[in-house]
């Protein structure tokens, strides 16, 4: 098994870009939040979400191929079946679709880190632990703000039992106790 350590020297391997690399840290504590409050894996879940996007820059010029490439490096470092499935399913050009509940979550979570740093960016005080959920919900129904962030998918939380309050409430308080590590 891969430890947290190894995992985060092979996601440094293929990713140099520093935002994404935040992106799959706050992925990461989403995604260990959310598997302690759905009583899951929480190592896996972990897992799934900090290595999700580790083929990124290999992918960026044909983007079919991101997940793909991504869980083929996964599973040739002995990554658990169940994370390299997630990482598989969270890019919908990929052909594959989230069916088990952690690709559920690492579908749903995957925008959310981008939607809740925008938010952070537009806050008053442009501190995440500023930041509270109804400032997120106000800012969620603004179709034009932060519009890569896609609604249906944040949405798709419903999937694995959260109402999009909930999710929102599990995803901040994640981000809000890594705000060092994200630069929030």
């Amino acid at each position: 098994m891969v430890d947290r350590d190894e995992a985060v020297a092979l996601l440094e391997k293929y990713l140099k870009n520093k935002n994404l690399i935040k992106h799959s840290f706050a992925c990461e504590a989403i995604m260990r939040r959310l598997a302690e409050h759905l009583d899951e894996d929480p190592g896996d879940w972990a897992m799934a979400g900090l290595l999700h996007d580790i083929d990124y820059e290999l992918t960026k010029e044909n983007p079919r191929e991101h997940g793909l490439l991504g869980a083929r490096l996964l599973e040739e470092a002995g990554l658990p079946e169940v994370v390299v499935a997630a990482v598989r399913a969270h890019n919908e050009m990929t052909g594959y679709k989230p069916v088990r509940r952690i690709e559920k979550a690492l579908w749903a979570t995957d925008p959310t880190s981008g939607f809740i740093v925008a938010c952070v960016f537009v806050h008053p005080e442009k501190n995440i632990c500023k930041v509270e959920v109804p400032f997120l919900l106000s800012r969620f129904k603004e179709k034009s703000f932060a519009r890569g962030a896609s609604r249906e998918q944040i949405r798709s939380c419903e999937a694995i039992g959260l109402s999009l309050e909930r999710f929102l409430e599990i995803a901040l308080l994640a981000m809000q106790e890594r705000a060092e590590d994200l630069g929030l």
